[in-house]
């Protein structure tokens, strides 16, 4: 017993000792620059919270964070409304075309998203694909100058974020029971009924997780927007970068980060907060 004891305490120790390394890692390259940065915004360039004052107490600086949770919005209800049917014409199908069909998906995970940016650029611009196609079509007489503006930056992220929200889906929905699809039918619910009533519901859990993570990641998005926007439609990260590398205002960019990040975790915070209470519900179809 004492031999046993002995062995446990080692093994557990072992395991302990396996986690410094990650942790050590996690801590010097992750948290350890928030931290700096955190500390800079109040630091820079005299302690206090001016740099603070000077995001909400005037100037464009709130007008740009709502832009960005605007934009966020924006683009995460168009990928749900996109990336629903797809995901579930995907999760009915087997074999070879399901293999393909996911190919499709993965596929523009593999290219560059500035390559992908400058994509949209060349469709974009005031002689690109789709002003011929107006022009030739005579929907209008001139050219329209898409660039930089707000439509350009939506359907450029979109086109990024699309598969972050449509892989979480799939994942749920490839595992609802089918046969309670059935059952209801068998029961006299036409499909539209069950549809409603059975699927859905149990499909709402992979809905939230890819809006979750298409509208934080989304908060922080800089190429497209960069890109594609331009000053008419500047975001967060947009406006930190030209802080900290163009006007050299390191203090000013530090506090923007932290309204950032803050915004971020909050927004975590709240999901996962309706996710446990709504937990029961989505479990029983409800």
């Amino acid at each position: 017993m004492a031999s046993d004891k002995s062995t446990g305490w080692t093994a557990t120790a072992f395991y302990r000792w396996l986690l410094v390394a990650p942790l050590a890692f996690v801590g010097l390259f992750f948290l350890w620059p928030i931290l700096n940065v955190i500390l800079r915004s109040f630091t820079d360039p005299s302690p206090g919270v001016a740099n603070y004052e000077r995001v909400f107490g005037g100037g464009p600086y709130l007008k740009v964070l709502w832009i960005t949770v605007e934009t966020a919005g924006i683009v995460t209800i168009l990928c749900a409304l996109i990336a629903y049917p797809v995901a579930y014409v995907i999760s009915r199908v087997r074999g070879s075309m399901m293999s393909l069909m996911m190919a499709f998906v993965v596929v523009s995970l593999w290219t560059s998203v500035v390559i992908r940016s400058y994509a949209w650029m060349v469709v974009f611009q005031r002689k690109g694909v789709l002003n011929q196609f107006l022009v030739v079509a005579d929907i209008v007489e001139r050219p329209i100058s898409f660039l930089p503006g707000t439509l350009a930056v939506n359907v450029g992220m979109v086109h990024i974020m699309l598969p972050f929200m449509l892989l979480p889906m799939l994942a749920t929905m490839r595992t609802i029971d089918r046969t309670l699809i059935a059952a209801a039918e068998v029961m006299g619910a036409n499909p539209f009924v069950a549809f409603r009533k059975i699927f859905f519901p149990l499909s709402l859990p992979g809905l939230g997780a890819g809006s979750a993570l298409v509208f934080m990641m989304s908060l922080g998005f800089f190429i497209t927007p960069a890109l594609l926007g331009g000053p008419r439609h500047m975001m967060a990260a947009v406006l930190i970068e030209q802080q900290a590398n163009r006007l050299l205002d390191w203090g000013l960019a530090s506090a923007l980060s932290t309204v950032l990040l803050l915004l971020t975790t909050s927004i975590y915070l709240v999901y996962l907060r309706v996710m446990k209470s709504a937990g029961g519900g989505f479990a029983h179809g409800r």
